[in-house]
């Protein structure tokens, strides 16, 4: 009797696993003969949507699908999505063409739990994720002219969709290890691999195209791109940077560990160029941006930023006098000059800088020293850094003040207002040390100058300045006591020797010990001639570094003239 029940019980299990294959069998067979329907239908379908959403701008093609009606996933081989470029042209004599266009090449698009049926039959597309694996991107700007009224009458993204669907929801995009390009016009100004983006709920319905919490209809877009690194296009830097993370969302951007790193040491660097050049090796620890308009930035191509905060950071200079300058008028380079040259409208509210060390350094091939300048722990602000029209209009200056540690002896504060309509360059400048040890200044005056300070403390100096790309003018106080120089030069074996008649001769007869505040106080105007190899801060400096020559008392002797540029 038992094995009659135990045969029943076998034979029942038999025809349940046989009931259950069946079934598996039917609806994968189910499965390929809709997959075969669908696929033609789909593919067609997806061309169709993206043509007629872009107003025809933008093509899609794929060599293949795949489509599994079970499991409601599907993956698309070989894609690209490209831009057609007599659309544009309509689009940009019309003024109504977008300032970027997008050229996409994947190899692999994939797409998680999609409710086929629903979007068959309800015309709602729901998904899971959609997972662009190493995408290649390029993003191109264009400035395209807009149209003069401010009435927008462009149907919303929804409005353009909703006589094929009724919505489209998709929990998670996402974007792996992307090759990013960015081009104004032909020309590439930035690549970036190794980009990762996160887009999370995205919603396209009725409500949804008005709601305000939304950004390019999702509720977060993030960004990450680690361990960056790449060479220069001249191969004498490499860039570095640990980590950047941003969201369009939260309108922020933040970067550790961004580094300029040159590939050769100081002097053999320099001797790569047949003229001087300034060497940099720098290294933010953090870049902080803040207040970051991207919807601005990528629908009209004007870049527009709250804040940014630079530092802790250290910035290396060099520049080897041994060669010769230039042919370069760096008037160009002066801050506000490069900031005209900008690719596009920008503006930023305000720069804040805190705890950067500069160490700007001099080679004298006479002396066969480096002279280096120390500002240690520069912070402050720098406000309206604009080359916008529009801003300009109201806001024509940018000004800046900060402070630092000069030499790690005198503490200096310097007020620049920067000129932003002026053609020429125009900026003005003023500013106030603390007392401090003179011969803190042994470091550069002896390498750059051969002279010793060999006692003297200053009690106050300031300066006041107004300048251009010719030259500047101003006045400079520089109080001091007890100041005595000697004179250096070199013996037959090249090894320093002080220069007694002269040490004498300059203490006796030109140096003037005393500089007492009061009726009795010497000050100095001055007027420098720039030469046009001269950067921003050498007119700076060397303004007031002659001020300070006069009140000391050797502004007769002649002061070192840059050396002519070298010839074609």
């Amino acid at each position: 009797m038992g094995s009659i029940i135990f045969y029943r019980r076998r034979k029942f299990w038999y025809w349940l696993g046989g009931i259950f294959g069946v079934i598996i069998i039917l609806l994968g067979v189910g499965a390929l003969i809709l997959s075969a329907k669908w696929k033609p239908m789909l593919t067609s379908k997806i061309k169709e949507g993206v043509q007629n959403a872009s107003d025809g701008l933008y093509q899609i093609n794929f060599k293949d699908i795949h489509l599994n009606v079970l499991t409601g996933t599907a993956v698309l081989d070989s894609i690209s999505l490209m831009p057609d470029t007599s659309v544009f042209n309509q689009l940009r004599a019309k003024k109504q063409a977008p300032t970027h266009l997008f050229r996409i090449k994947l190899a692999h698009l994939k797409i998680a739990r999609v409710g086929i049926l629903t979007a068959y039959f309800k015309k709602k597309v729901d998904l899971k994720a959609i997972v662009l694996d190493h995408p290649s991107i390029d993003m191109v700007y264009h400035k395209v002219p807009k149209r003069p009224d401010t009435i927008k009458d462009e149907k919303t993204l929804y409005q353009q969709i909703s006589k094929s669907l009724k919505s489209i929801a998709v929990a998670q995009i996402k974007v792996i290890d992307a090759n990013f390009d960015y081009y104004n016009g032909k020309t590439k100004l930035n690549a970036v691999k190794h980009l990762s983006v996160n887009v999370k709920d995205v919603l396209i319905d009725s409500a949804a195209q008005f709601d305000t919490t939304r950004i390019f209809y999702s509720k977060n877009i993030g960004f990450e791109l680690i361990g960056y690194q790449s060479d220069t296009k001249d191969k004498l830097y490499t860039l570095k940077l640990d980590t950047l993370k941003g969201s369009i969302t939260g309108r922020d951007l933040e970067i550790r560990g961004f580094k300029m790193v040159p590939k050769y040491p100081k002097i053999e660097f320099s001797k790569k160029y047949s003229v001087q050049k300034d060497r940099y090796d720098l290294n933010f620890k953090k870049i902080s941006i803040s207040g970051i308009d991207y919807v601005g930035l990528n629908a009209n191509g004007e870049l527009h930023v709250k804040q940014i905060e630079l530092g802790p950071a250290n910035v290396n200079v060099f520049m080897n006098r041994e060669l010769p300058p230039s042919r370069l008028n760096k008037a160009g380079n002066f801050p506000h000059m490069a900031l005209k040259r900008l690719p596009i409208p920008t503006i930023v509210e305000q720069l804040k800088i805190a705890k950067v060390n500069v160490a700007y350094g001099e080679y004298n091939p006479k002396t066969k020293e480096i002279g280096t300048v120390k500002l240690d722990g520069l912070h402050g602000t720098v406000n309206n850094l604009t080359n916008d029209s529009a801003r300009l209009s109201t806001k024509g200056h940018a000004h800046a003040d900060l402070t630092t540690d000069v030499m790690g002896a005198a503490k200096l504060n310097v007020k620049i207002d920067f000129n932003l309509l002026a053609n020429n360059g125009a900026f003005s400048y003023k500013g106030k040390v603390g007392g401090f040890n003179l011969q803190a200044l042994n470091a550069i005056s002896k390498p750059l100058g051969q002279i010793a300070i060999e006692n003297g403390r200053v009690t106050s100096a300031s300066f006041d300045v107004s300048a251009n790309s010719s030259g500047s003018k101003g006045v400079v106080y520089f109080y001091y006591q007890d100041l005595k120089i000697k004179m250096l030069g070199q013996d037959d074996d090249g090894n320093e020797k002080k220069k007694g008649l002269l040490s004498f001769l300059a203490n006796t007869l030109l140096i003037k010990d005393d500089n007492i505040p009061g009726k009795k106080g010497r000050f100095a105007n001055v007027t420098h001639e720039r030469p046009p190899q001269a950067s921003f801060f050498n007119v700076m400096w060397k303004t007031v570094f002659k001020g300070m020559r006069e009140i000391v008392g050797i502004g007769i002797v002649p002061m070192k003239k840059m050396p002519d540029p070298k010839k074609k």
